[in-house]
């Protein structure tokens, strides 16, 4: 147990970023077509691919998911996932060609202090070169924090980062979750070091600070970062139980409570908040309406200790207008 998604049998995940740019792209790879499907929870999304994965779609397993900051310019990286993913022999076949499906969700992180002067009409953008990388590197052991889409992501008050978690549930099923942090608002309480998923932690993996001894109005009071459309939450869960993609859509509703339990507020209007749902199905045992109910409430937690893991593990950039990471203000 690595505690990562990666724990889920027929997951690997790979990393790529841009330290001049402060961006980059989250390779998540099945190793055989995989049931999955999405849930679209805030109102300001960028995706890719999301309308196939709809239950009443014609097309029913996946190859991969693509994580990626550069807000609508990270679109590109799914190009170059798809391009690699062909190279080895993956994808649907139709008329002697290979097409790969790699559906993919972005954020906003163009304004962090990193060059993107392509965004401006300077040359081209990075992501179909860094989603060809991330997939080519995709493996069981990937890095958290300021790494892959998490690498440029931020919070109103921290550096965000990419985050994972597992956990097995008590149908004995696995569960994980991949999230890039870059939130509209806080994963901690007030001006503190304590975690809104606090109570979710399992074996420090956060800090073990627990909650505060008291929260009060001041720590409720809502706190936006940046102007509008500057963020999005970016998350991916997977499962090895069987599942149809009408019970993926249903788990991928369910984990976005996770969501809402690590962050303060999720799901804003101008937010993209998404999370896509997997199930490799190694497990062997179909689910029924009560193990879908398990899976649902672990995917959850699992998805609250992820994003808190996100913050906790980041490194702040090297500019001078930089967020703070959470082991900056906070120690470690």
């Amino acid at each position: 147990m690595r505690n990562l998604i990666t724990d889920i049998r027929g997951v690997s995940v790979g990393n790529a970023h841009d330290e001049t740019a402060a961006t980059g792209v989250t390779a998540i790879l099945f190793d055989k077509p995989t049931t999955a499907s999405a849930a679209v929870l805030g109102g300001g999304p960028g995706t890719r691919d999301t309308a196939l994965l709809e239950p009443e779609m014609t097309v029913e397993h996946i190859d991969g998911v693509i994580l990626s900051g550069g807000s609508a310019w990270g679109l590109g990286a799914a190009d170059g996932a798809m391009a690699w993913l062909a190279s080895q022999g993956r994808g649907f076949p139709v008329a002697g060609h290979r097409i790969p499906i790699v559906p993919q969700a972005i954020l906003f992180d163009l304004a962090n202090g990193g060059d993107k002067s392509w965004a401006s009409g300077g040359g081209e953008a990075p992501y179909r070169r860094l989603g060809a990388e991330a997939a080519a590197t995709a493996g069981a052991d990937f890095g958290l924090g300021t790494a892959g889409a998490g690498f440029g992501a931020t919070t109103v008050n921290l550096k965000g980062g990419l985050g994972s978690a597992s956990a097995r549930a008590a149908t004995g099923q696995m569960v994980g979750a991949i999230v890039a942090v870059n939130a509209v608002g806080s994963a901690t309480i007030g001006e503190g070091p304590h975690f809104w998923a606090a109570p979710y932690e399992r074996d420090g993996e956060f800090g073990g600070r627990g909650w505060p001894a008291r929260i009060g109005p001041e720590n409720l009071a809502l706190r936006f970062k940046g102007g509008t459309g500057q963020n999005t939450t970016i998350a991916l869960v997977a499962t090895d139980a069987v599942l149809t993609k009408a019970q993926a859509k249903r788990l991928a509703l369910a984990a976005h409570d996770g969501l809402a339990r690590a962050l303060r507020p999720a799901h804003a209007p101008l937010d993209g908040d998404i999370v896509f749902a997997a199930a490799t199905g190694y497990s062997g045992a179909p689910s029924d309406a009560f193990a879908l109910t398990e899976l649902c409430a672990t995917a959850a937690d699992v998805l609250a200790r992820a994003v808190a893991r996100g913050v906790h593990a980041a490194s702040a950039l090297p500019f001078a207008s930089a967020l703070p990471a959470w082991r900056d203000r906070f120690g470690g």
